[in-house]
């Protein structure tokens, strides 16, 4: 009981920390200093001081602003394909599961092959024939994304379809919909939850990083893993331009991580 009493006050703390990240980006209108594409010649490579907290970069645009806005590009992109992955993954897994056949075998074969390609391998190749651009980077991320949700959620719908409280649910006359949405999907949908936000940290290690390559955003707009390849031309002379998205960058991904490490926790307690 004491461990479940820690396990939950470990989760909220988290929680709170992860909710102020998020709110940080979405007030970076009321929050940011200046105008995060506006640049000045007078400012150029200005170190931290009380007027720019983080700086300028090489056009003297102001860096705290500029990872502020980013953090929206960044966390609503990273957001919006965990949550695309989540429902395409889990319908998938939830209807190969429970009725088997031929689609299930090729679905899984087809999953199979996905996964003996790295996926940052597919994730470029997709982005290159692309040409780039956000949508571009979250199409080329969500070619693989959806499977660990259908493979999770099918091994777990394979398991539940067998109870008997399915049994009786059919021999009652319940429709297939009627329990795979008051039966099977409750009972799996914490396990898949936990499995976002797992993966939220690794989408967006590979959002930035298809950034970073030139195969994400375009700028000017703010983006963390774009700001970064940025200031690699001048991080000698100028590391706080490349310290500033790099900082936001590393803690919310060990924030995320370290809350579907939490939540994880927490169930098996």
């Amino acid at each position: 009981m004491r461990k479940k009493k820690r396990a939950r006050i470990k989760i909220i703390i988290v929680a709170a920390l992860a909710l102020l990240l998020l709110l940080c980006a979405v007030f970076a209108g009321v929050l940011a200093p200046h105008d995060p594409s506006a640049p000045n010649a007078a400012v150029i490579r200005i170190a931290p001081c009380a007027e720019y907290p983080l700086g300028t970069d090489n056009l003297g645009r102001c860096v705290l602003s500029r990872v502020l806005y980013g953090g929206r590009t960044t966390i609503a992109a990273t957001f919006l394909l965990v949550f695309i992955s989540f429902a395409v993954g889990t319908l998938i897994g939830i209807l190969c599961g429970y009725y088997g056949g031929i689609v299930d075998k090729l679905l899984m074969r087809v999953a199979d092959v996905l996964l003996a390609f790295p996926q940052m391998v597919i994730a470029i190749a997709v982005a290159g024939i692309l040409n780039g651009g956000m949508t571009g980077a979250m199409i080329s991320m969500g070619v693989t994304m959806w499977v660990s949700f259908a493979r999770l959620a099918r091994s777990h719908t394979f398991a539940l379809k067998n109870e008997a409280y399915i049994q009786a649910a059919v021999f009652a006359g319940k429709s297939d919909l009627y329990i795979l949405l008051f039966h099977i999907f409750p009972n799996l949908l914490a396990p898949v939850l936990t499995q976002a936000l797992t993966q939220i940290g690794t989408t967006m290690i590979g959002l930035s990083g298809l950034s970073f390559l030139g195969l994400g955003v375009i700028p000017p707009t703010p983006e963390w893993g774009a700001m970064i390849a940025e200031a690699r031309a001048y991080i000698q002379i100028a590391p706080w331009t490349i310290m500033g998205p790099a900082a936001a960058v590393i803690i919310t991904i060990i924030l995320f991580n370290y809350l579907g490490d939490a939540v994880m926790d927490y169930r098996e307690v």
